[in-house]
């Protein structure tokens, strides 16, 4: 049975991203377009700041199909470890988008406390539009959410998270105006926005502190958890030196040092090939660089 190399299983993988972002930036953008006709069409200033927010996922989609084209997986001369940090760089940028919705949201709250608020018609037909553009919201956050587990993608797990902020943003806008249409209480959306700037702001904190590891290099698999596994295959004595890093499920670059039972190059050869699909299988692509060691290593030899 033959397995695919890393290289074509990222590959894979990169394709499926764009899929899901092509899908999502058409969503948003058809969510953008009904909230700022929505806001024109009533004098919301509330509709038009939501759909201006509603701009970001757009931009943030835009964003990741650029990263996501810059990490190919490929490697080349420049970048011979290929270019999955640019997928991180850029679920970073989607945290910039995030802190600077989250402080927007908290100003225009605390503005409005001391601004007076205009009457405004709003009909039964504006919110049931609104419930349904909320509808499209929650779906985009599930469909990008799922995805990104099942691809263990940073970008669109990041990417969901700034859709769940649109999520709360749109929820309170509808309350605010549910609340002018039916009882009358036009400060309603104000305060039920600084809580939703609050969560947006903490959604920012977790996409970077998802991010900030890979990019630093941080250990990707407990060096202990990876030797148990390679001597669980027959004919490896001892590994050791053992170095880690990358994000399971997206690509892990894995440095070891081994001592097996064969004498001959060719069979130590096949042991490490074994080696190389015991962790593809586990853990996704993997890029596994081995050095072979004689038998007088094994009593020196440390996890």
């Amino acid at each position: 049975m033959s397995w695919p190399s890393s290289a074509a299983i990222a590959s894979r993988r990169q394709r499926q991203v764009q899929r899901v972002l092509y899908v999502t930036l058409g969503l948003n953008v058809l969510v953008f377009l009904i909230k700022l006709i929505l806001g024109l069409t009533t004098g919301s200033l509330s509709l038009i700041a939501d759909a201006l927010h509603s701009s970001t996922d757009s931009a943030s989609n835009i964003l990741g199909l650029v990263a996501v084209r810059f990490s190919s997986p490929e490697p080349d001369d420049d970048h011979p470890y290929g270019h999955r940090k640019f997928e991180a760089i850029g679920a970073l940028g989607i945290a910039a988008f995030l802190g600077m919705a989250s402080l927007e949201i908290l100003r225009t709250a605390v503005e409005r406390f001391w601004e007076p608020q205009p009457h405004l018609q709003i009909d039964e037909l504006t919110l049931g539009v609104m419930v349904g553009v909320l509808g499209i919201n929650v779906f985009v956050t599930l469909y990008e959410h799922c995805w990104g587990k099942a691809l263990s993608s940073s970008l669109l797990l990041a990417d969901a998270r700034h859709t769940l902020s649109d999520v709360g943003v749109t929820l309170t806008v509808l309350l605010g105006l549910a609340g002018m249409h039916y009882w009358g209480i036009p400060w309603l959306d104000q305060v039920l926005a600084v809580p939703v700037g609050l969560l947006v702001f903490w959604s920012g904190w977790e996409v970077l502190r998802e991010n900030v590891p890979f990019l630093t290099d941080r250990v990707a698999i407990p060096p202990k958890t990876l030797r148990e596994l390679v001597l669980s295959l027959p004919g490896i004595l001892d590994c050791h030196d053992i170095t880690s890093r990358g994000i399971p499920g997206q690509m892990i670059f894995i440095e070891m040092h081994m001592v097996v039972e064969p004498l001959d190059v060719e069979s130590a050869h096949r042991l490490t090939e074994a080696v190389e699909q015991l962790l593809q299988q586990r853990y996704g692509p993997v890029r596994v660089t081995i050095h072979l060691e004689p038998y007088s290593h094994i009593e020196g030899s440390r996890s």
